[in-house]
This record gives structure tokens, C-alpha cells and sequence, in this order.
């Protein structure tokens, strides 16, 4: 018994190295584009709605947040298909290693906002350039299992953050600072997906 429970360690161990070592395919460029897009709407709302976002900071959160809710949930759910259609076998060990790590960024970033919001409002127009930064870092630290030039994508997003930041007024919170570099980056990682695994004309 101890050999058979000694043996399946040895089994879960390979296929863990395994899964480090291979490229990860769960992401779906059509998808991805798709969140893309709902940034353009989300900007588009902004603009309509909330004219005076520094003065309605509930109303620009329940804009960028609600959109970022929807698209991570399209993402996890076609993610979670295609790691079951694409790595078959090594699916669930893939598609741990692809939350573990992106995870960290976003709960950085939803603990960033709720201590901003909560105990340093006056600092609000600062949390546009805070999520770019933090979505660059979270590309970066998933970059050693996607293609490299992914990394091109994350540099984006974290000089379009830091641009926000420099600017120092509410100037950040305008509808094109998040709408741009979102919809852009989005897109922008759909395409090194689409030209780097050879899935043009096969993307379901």
C-alpha cells in the first residue's frame, strides 16, 4: 500500500513539472477581444452616466468593477473549457498554475481599492493607474507560461498606469484612461495568442 500511495506522489509530481514546463493554451483570443470590446462599452457608459466621476465615485465603481467581475467570469469559464479540451490530462494541474499565478495581482487590487476608497477617498483618481499597474504585473508573473512576446503586453499596461499616475489629477478618471488602455491591451494579448499558437482560422 505505502509503494501504491509512494507511486501516485510520484505521478502528481511529474505531472506538476510537467505542467511548468508547458504552455499554457486556456486563454481564448475571440474571448479575450470580447473583454476588450465590453472596456469600450464600459467607457462608453462612463461617459454617459457618470460625467463628474471624482464627484460619483460609487457610480465609476460600479462601472469598472462590475466590468471587470463580467470579464474575469467569461474568461474563467471558457478558460476552464478549453485547459479541459486542449491539456486533457494535465487540465487540472494547468489550470492551477494559471490562477496561482494571476490570483496574488487581483487581490492585491481589490485590497488597494478597498483601503482607497475607505480610508484615503481624496486619493480616488489614483486607483485607474493602481489596476493598469497591478494587471501588467499579474501579465508579467503569468508570462513564464505564455508565449514571450506576452510580455510586450504587460509593459503596456503598467507604462499606460504609471502615465495615469504622473498625471496627478482627475484627469485619470476619464472615461478614455481606463477604456484605452484596457480595450488596447486586450486586444493586444489576444493577438500574441492567435499569431503564437497557430490558431488563426481554427479558433472556435
Amino acid at each position: 500500500m505505502y509503494n501504491l500511495h509512494e507511486a501516485l506522489g510520484d505521478i502528481s509530481s511529474i505531472r506538476r513539472q510537467l505542467a511548468q514546463t508547458t504552455e499554457f493554451r486556456g486563454y481564448g483570443p475571440l474571448t479575450l477581444t470580447a473583454t476588450g470590446l465590453l472596456a469600450v462599452a464600459a467607457a462608453l457608459a462612463q461617459a454617459m452616466w457618470t460625467p463628474g466621476p471624482a464627484n460619483h465615485m460609487a457610480a465609476y465603481l460600479c462601472i469598472w468593477l462590475g466590468t471587470a467581475v463580467i470579464a474575469a467570469a467569461v474568461i474563467g469559464v471558457e478558460m476552464y473549457a478549453r485547459t479541459q479540451r486542449i491539456h486533457s490530462g494535465m487540465a487540472d494541474e494547468m489550470l492551477r498554475m494559471a490562477v496561482e499565478q494571476f490570483l496574488p495581482s487581483g487581490v492585491v487590487g481589490g485590497l488597494l481599492t478597498i483601503a482607497i476608497v475607505r480610508f484615503v477617498p481624496a486619493s480616488f483618481w489614483m486607483l485607474p493607474g493602481f489596476w493598469q499597474v497591478i494587471c501588467g504585473l499579474g501579465v508579467f508573473s503569468s508570462c513564464r507560461f505564455l508565449p514571450h512576446p506576452m510580455a510586450l503586453a504587460a509593459a503596456g499596461y503598467i507604462v499606460c498606469g504609471l502615465t495615469l499616475i504622473a498625471l496627478a489629477d482627475s484627469r485619470a478618471l476619464s472615461p478614455l484612461a481606463m477604456g484605452i488602455p484596457f480595450a488596447v491591451g486586450q486586444v493586444m494579448v489576444a493577438a500574441i495568442l492567435l499569431l503564437t499558437s497557430g490558431e488563426a482560422g481554427n479558433e472556435d
